[in-house]
């Protein structure tokens, strides 16, 4: 596996408190990851680190095969958009670029093509300071994509949309995805990232907790099977049902839910409805739920404070 970036033991302390505490991570190159995490996390610190703008208090890293002490080496070709991008009000979005293109030594010719590719062209003379924040964030990834960086780095970039701009955002993403370089996008909204990432890098309270593909931290969970009775009265009733199956089966407010485990899902889903027949109780519904990157981050979170 070709690394497009990674730490060992990397920490960050600012006095007697730790933001980033011995992380080990890795994204492989041409990797769209995921790194999430609550707020508070540490998740802008550990890139504020791998992109030279921050000074690890220990540990070491790499980027793009060069040393994070010497960002110089590979910060041309990494692109970045941390927060809300700060350009100019007053000049127009093509404008924008042009500066940013002139002070990186970047080429121009690029410029169409890129407001082509985030949405912009037909509002490439508008101003930047009359653009929405979605459309904010998209010319910052124009922006970044100047120079077309063989690493991409996005600090939250759906935070403040709109579900219309989270939609637009996600899309973009996915794009972009689709061409030759590894993206590194954090947020602490896992149902916004599921659909767009293969990997993953979990952090909390600055630890790593899980650093790896995306498919493989959601099949660490089971599925589940969740059952509702048309009339509430018999859900009593249902429980009793598959007690007596020997399945256990917990509640959760007018349903019961069971954990899979390694068994057959779709059998057992019908081995279940058959068992309500029998008994003379009609299902409103039963559900497969299959695990999420989500799911199973929330199950992870609650074992760890159990």
């Amino acid at each position: 596996m070709t690394e497009a970036l990674s730490t060992t033991a990397l920490t960050k302390r600012y006095g007697a408190r730790t933001v980033v505490d011995h992380a080990d991570l890795v994204v492989p190159a041409g990797a769209v990851a995921g790194f999430i995490g609550p707020n508070g996390a540490g998740k802008t610190t550990t890139m504020a680190m791998l992109l030279g703008l921050v000074r690890p208090t220990s540990g070491a890293g790499r980027v793009l095969d060069q040393p994070i002490s010497h960002p110089e080496r590979y910060l041309r070709r990494v692109g970045a958009l941390l927060e809300t991008p700060a350009l100019w009000p007053g000049l127009s979005a093509r404008d924008n670029l042009h500066v940013l293109a002139d002070l990186a030594g970047h080429d121009a010719g690029s410029i169409p093509r890129l407001l082509q590719l985030v949405g912009l062209a037909d509002r490439a003379g508008d101003r930047y300071g009359r653009f929405s924040l979605g459309m904010k964030q998209r010319l910052g990834i124009a922006a970044s994509l100047l120079g077309d960086p063989a690493l991409l780095v996005l600090d939250e970039p759906t935070n403040g949309l709109d579900p219309a701009g989270m939609r637009d955002m996600r899309a973009l993403i996915s794009q972009l995805a689709q061409e030759d370089r590894t993206i590194l996008v954090s947020s602490h909204l896992l149902a916004e990232l599921e659909q767009v990432c293969d990997w993953l890098v979990i952090i909390d309270a600055g630890r790593v907790q899980y650093c790896g593909p995306a498919a493989d931290f959601a099949g660490t969970q089971y599925p589940t099977i969740e059952l509702r009775t048309l009339d509430p009265n018999d859900l009593l009733t249902l429980a009793d049902v598959v007690a007596a199956a020997g399945i256990d089966a917990g509640r959760s407010r007018d349903h019961l839910v069971i954990d899979v485990g390694d068994r057959d899902a779709q059998r057992l889903a019908a081995d279940l409805n058959q068992r309500a027949a029998a008994a003379g109780i009609v299902l409103a519904e039963l559900r497969v739920t299959r695990p999420t990157i989500e799911s199973a981050y929330l199950r992870m979170i609650t074992e760890d404070v159990a």
